[in-house]
């Protein structure tokens, strides 16, 4: 592998992606846990602040940051500080809808246009869901959702805990399915396009991996297997959020930075920024930059191949 500023090239199909003139901006800045962005109809980008259980959107054009929602993801007063409370990951829904994993609140909820909230998944077999932290939609309108317990302060210890496992669910039709309950962290999760293959980082420190499954006609996940396995490295970060570009190359937060795969597991190369980066989206009408929240700031990088958004 060769290393520059912040490139780290393990092969050279890296420089297609990565152009020479690519730079890192630090776009905004002050936060307490950046999350969850997301480019919206409106054409400015969404992003979570965990601690801060804010809504933040950045408008491209001005370069200002204004609140989008506060609360976020916790309507208590009980929280202790710093805690893990806010919303996480963000998506939109068909209809550009943003759709919200709410932490403190254990419940995945939709914004509506006029500004009102609907709970769409809070409670599984009657137990309250931990703390849903990153999600996606499938073609057929089917949501598809990770529930670690970071929304927790003792996360698995925690009495207010009532899941005995950390699944990934499925909602359809108003209904939830458990779909798979064998990882501690589930984190970031995506399909590939046709939507036969599905991935999910696990963000466990003993365990830091990135799971691959097939995706049955049915919609459930079967075959699971590590797709990579990170567990030795010892940089800063873990497997967390994941995006696809439209060659269906994986961008992958991770240990030391972003992570860059094809398919077939062989990795490209890493990105390095200056804070560890938690999770990315494509924003821009071409879809070919990469925003990244990064612990305290929002960044950004220009690349060559547009990504895949909602």
């Amino acid at each position: 592998m060769s290393t520059t500023d912040f490139l780290t090239v393990a092969d050279p199909a890296f420089h297609r992606i990565v152009p020479a003139s690519a730079c890192i901006e630090k776009l905004a800045t002050g936060f307490a846990f950046t999350e969850g962005p997301i480019w919206t109809r409106d054409g400015d980008l969404a992003f979570s602040d965990i601690p801060n259980n804010s809504i933040f959107r950045w408008n491209p054009d001005t370069g200002a940051v204004s609140l989008l929602r506060k609360p976020s993801g916790y309507d208590g007063h009980d929280a202790p500080l710093g805690a893990f409370i806010g919303s996480n990951g963000l998506t939109l829904d068909a209809v550009g809808r943003l759709v919200i994993c709410e932490h403190g609140n254990g419940r995945v909820t939709r914004l509506e246009q006029d500004g009102s909230l609907t709970v769409l998944a809070s409670r599984f077999e009657g137990k309250r869901l931990n703390s849903p932290n990153d999600l996606v939609y499938h073609s057929s309108g089917d949501l598809y959702f990770t529930d670690p317990p970071y929304g927790f302060v003792k996360q698995d210890q925690d009495p207010r805990k009532e899941l005995s496992f950390n699944g990934i669910f499925r909602l359809r039709h108003g209904a939830l399915d458990l779909l798979y309950a064998d990882l501690m962290r589930p984190n970031g999760l995506l399909f590939t396009p046709g939507e036969k293959t599905f991935f999910v980082a696990n963000s466990d420190p003993a365990r830091k991996i990135w799971m691959r499954f097939d995706v049955t006609t049915e919609g459930t996940l079967s075959n699971g297997s590590v797709f990579a396995d990170v567990t030795g490295e010892t940089a800063g970060g873990l497997p967390d959020g994941m995006k696809l570009d439209q060659e269906g190359t994986l961008y992958c937060t991770g240990p030391g930075g972003i992570w860059v795969f094809l398919p077939d597991r062989k990795l490209l190369g890493k990105i390095h920024f200056p804070e560890i980066p938690a999770n990315l989206h494509w924003g821009d009408a071409d879809a070919q930059t990469l925003y990244v929240t990064a612990r305290t700031s929002l960044y950004r990088i220009r690349l060559n191949i547009p990504g895949i958004r909602p």
